[in-house]
């Protein structure tokens, strides 16, 4: 059991971690890029725009490491997407174990749910951000995020496996639970680089996250039932 979990794992990790790459390069890196012209540029060309009183500060450390644009930038990617994706995989995975796909795309129920718990659920409160965009506390958006994925992770189980009616009602409490508590927001919402800009970020974001996650969840229920029909030849 613990082999077929690795092995799903890796090379569903693997495979699904060279396609959000290869999606990153293509559509959200370039506006990544042209975002940091704005972040970058000398203060006095900045054009900052604000949906408050005044402007957020913007402080840059100009001794931090950051990859170089190329083959370090892609390199560094592609090595932060491989562990996550693994990480998600293993996870998916050991929820075979509890309730195997008897099909192949089934996995794209699952692949879904991950998308719902970890992605969309999330960015309802804290939507993908531009360099040079203003946000709240680091450790209050990580602590509301994680509360959010738990949430929706609880909430879309009750929902789905809930053997009654009440079960499934408590889950869309549950669901709701981190939007009525809201996210933090900053003081002063501020960007440097256009609105429409951001906008083509947010889009490029959730459906390069949608892909992967639908390529995860199908790959690795077509490899861990591979390797059960393997497991049970032999």
């Amino acid at each position: 059991m613990i082999k077929r979990i690795a092995q799903t794992a890796g090379f569903t990790g693997l495979l699904a971690a060279l396609l959000l790459t290869l999606l990153q390069s293509l559509w959200v890196s370039p506006l990544i890029l042209q975002a940091e012209t704005y972040e970058k540029a000398p203060v006095a060309t900045e054009v900052a725009h604000e949906h408050g009183a005044g402007a957020a500060a913007h402080s840059h450390d100009a001794e931090a490491w950051e990859p170089e644009d190329g083959w370090q930038r892609v390199l560094s990617t592609t090595g932060g997407n491989l562990v996550v994706a693994v990480g998600f995989a293993l996870m998916l995975a050991g929820l075979y174990t509890l309730r195997a796909p008897t099909r192949t795309a089934q996995g794209l129920l699952w692949g879904l749910a991950g998308y719902a718990t970890f992605v969309l659920a999330p960015t309802l409160g804290l939507p993908p951000e531009l360099p040079g965009t203003a946000a709240a506390d680091l450790t209050l958006r990580q602590t509301w995020w994680i509360g959010t994925a738990a949430s929706t992770a609880a909430g879309i189980a009750l929902i789905v496996f809930g053997r009654n009616g009440l079960l499934k009602v408590l889950g869309v409490a549950i669901l709701a639970v981190p939007h009525v508590i809201g996210a933090p927001q900053p003081q002063v919402h501020s960007m440097l680089a256009p609105e429409a800009l951001e906008a083509q970020f947010k889009i490029a974001s959730q459906l390069t996250n949608v892909v992967f996650w639908l390529a995860l969840g199908l790959i690795s229920a077509w490899l861990f039932r591979r390797n059960r029909d393997d497991q049970y030849s032999a």
